[in-house]
């Protein structure tokens, strides 16, 4: 996906346009496919800084209604670019920011219980995702939902044994994780992060 366009290894197009988001590794821009009009978003990762193969591998294994569907990957010797749907409705990092005061208890469950299930559908796979955040968390307006990106930080782990990468967001790092100890990642860093996404961050106003 260059400054103009990409051709896809099927025959398609697509044409970036304004920048999304942006990372230490990665940029995600907006993109519109050149003969359906679809919009999308795709994600640039310099491969020259991070090995980006398991992120490829995992985003095409996790195939859940809550979590953002990857297209397809084009890989190139410098960027891999992820071409994933687009969520219309922005992260929860903003959605958070609108409602200072809080959303209504029920939509927060609604969204709670969403993200609770991608993140268990993630773990019946043996993979970790690790970078649990609002901004990660985005929202798609017209099916109704919210879901998971960015998995620049997910592993695959084994059952019973315990990671030790100390990686994610400082802010919302379970204490084993700051500390720099060993931790079981679906039962310590995910169930602490995933709680205190929604809880210290003001998003139910009754907890």
């Amino acid at each position: 996906c260059t400054r103009g366009s990409r051709q896809r290894k099927d025959g398609g197009l697509y044409h970036l346009g304004r920048t999304l988001g942006r990372g230490h590794f990665a940029v995600v821009k907006l993109a519109r496919h050149v003969n359906t009009g679809q919009l999308v978003a795709v994600k640039m990762i310099d491969k020259t800084k991070l090995d980006v193969m398991v992120e490829k591998v995992i985003q095409r294994l996790v195939q859940h209604p809550n979590v953002v569907h990857l297209y397809e990957v084009v890989n190139t010797p410098t960027t891999l670019y992820l071409i994933m749907e687009l969520a219309e409705g922005g992260d929860l990092y903003d959605y958070i920011l609108r409602h200072e005061g809080g959303v209504a208890e029920d939509t927060a469950k609604r969204h709670f219980a969403q993200i609770v299930r991608a993140v268990a559908y993630c773990h019946q796979l043996h993979v970790v995702h690790r970078d649990l955040k609002p901004e990660n968390v985005v929202f798609f307006p017209q099916q109704g939902v919210v879901k998971l990106t960015d998995f620049g930080f997910s592993n695959l782990f084994k059952p019973g044994t315990m990671l030790a990468t100390s990686c994610g967001s400082l802010a919302y790092s379970a204490p084993e994780i700051l500390l720099g100890e060993e931790y079981d990642a679906p039962a310590v860093g995910e169930k602490w992060i995933s709680f205190s996404l929604f809880k210290n961050l003001g998003v139910l106003k009754t907890v």
